[in-house]
């Protein structure tokens, strides 16, 4: 509809070239203003999303229970790690745990060999490392050993590897960072079917996030990423994703990241980790990113919204796009090593070729969610 729109101010415009009249103006405006948008998408898309977002309330949801005890933090809780000291000797600003299930050796691979392979961005260090339970087959368990003494990059929880144990492994993830890297400045939690960008997220750390530091220069408090706004709880017992009024009585979540990829800042961690030693969890598990928004909830932690985060529509590929975006979801990993490669074999992108790219990018994955 609104090619055809476009098309028809086009032939419009070319009759009547030479003379004035009210059309010209009126398919003129449409077509500049459809130009503002696709360049602003993003700016339009942040506006949006924080006057739809509910705000903070200091006391939790009626109802809302939030998860167990304080995660593990010896080291005889986790049956793989790096070194203790990795992150006294990487010294990261930026670490990423990429939350994988142990079969999944391809999609790690290829993170090692883009994204997580980066050691130093804009001068600053990063590490990435992999976020694993225990597997069913003791002979998948075996090659994980082997995997951990290659890499030295797995940490391996003392809990099954399941679905619904994704809210342990972020127990366990937030128990190693804060255990052993609490030097970091940001932690990333990545999904292994994202594509992640370290440069893009310190890019907008540096420059579009004016309260990432407090006034002594340290952190302020963070939970940055794609905001879910009013979900609902899922009441069908056959979901995967059932939530019991005996589990949380309320009639929506708070707000929440996407657990496709969020962020959080050191004192946000400490924070979160804090606030899930307050109350068992409750059975069955909330879904992963459910579980960390509750925590952020009753810990005072607004999650910040940021439109260079997927986490609901596909984003089609796009070269300058990619290059601006901090994450982008459903991502196999033959893709991944593609995409990577072609995104930085070229110059970046002019700021009009990223805006752009940025507009078309997500246009094209809202009509695909509309049209599929």
């Amino acid at each position: 509809m609104v090619g055809r729109g476009l098309w028809g101010c086009k032939n419009r415009l070319g009759k009547r070239s030479g003379r004035f009249g009210v059309a010209p103006a009126v398919c003129g405006g449409i077509m500049g203003t459809f130009l503002l948008v696709l360049l602003f998408i993003d700016s339009i898309e942040l506006w949006a999303t924080s006057l739809g977002m509910t705000g903070h309330v200091k006391e939790p949801t009626q109802g809302g229970l939030l998860p167990q005890s304080m995660p593990p933090t010896r080291p005889e809780e986790y049956l793989l790690m790096p070194s203790p000291l990795v992150c006294q000797r990487a010294k990261p600003y930026l670490i990423t745990m990429v939350t994988t299930a142990p079969a999944n050796q391809r999609a790690r691979q290829a993170i090692r060999d883009t994204w997580g392979g980066e050691v130093e961005i804009r001068g600053k260090r990063v590490l990435t490392l992999f976020m694993v339970g225990m597997p069913a087959d003791p002979t998948m368990g075996k090659l994980l050993v082997v995997e951990a003494r290659e890499n030295g990059d797995l940490v391996q929880g003392r809990f099954q590897d399941s679905y619904g144990n994704l809210t342990l492994k972020t127990l366990a993830m937030l128990g190693w960072v804060r255990r052993f890297c609490s030097q970091a400045r940001f932690v990333a939690k990545v999904d292994d079917d994202v594509l992640f960008n370290p440069s893009a997220l310190l890019r907008y750390l540096d420059h579009s996030h004016p309260l990432q530091k407090t006034s002594d220069g340290q952190p302020a408090d963070l939970y940055l990423g794609r905001v879910h706004m009013r979900v609902r709880p899922n009441r069908d017992p056959s979901s995967k994703h059932f939530m019991p009024t005996q589990a949380y009585a309320g009639a929506v979540f708070p707000d929440y990241c996407s657990g496709t990829a969020y962020v959080l800042s050191r004192p946000a961690v400490l924070k979160l980790c804090l606030a899930a030693a307050a109350a068992p969890l409750p059975h069955p598990l909330p879904p992963e990113d459910v579980f960390v928004g509750l925590s952020a909830h009753a810990a005072g932690l607004v999650p910040t919204h940021c439109p260079l985060f997927s986490g609901g529509p596909a984003v089609p590929y796009g070269r300058c796009c990619y290059q601006a975006m901090v994450s982008v979801h459903h991502v196999m990993p033959s893709e991944m090593v593609h995409f990577w490669a072609d995104v930085h074999t070229a110059a970046p992108c002019s700021w009009l070729g990223t805006r752009a790219s940025l507009g078309v990018c997500k246009v094209r994955a809202l009509l695909g969610t509309l049209i599929g």
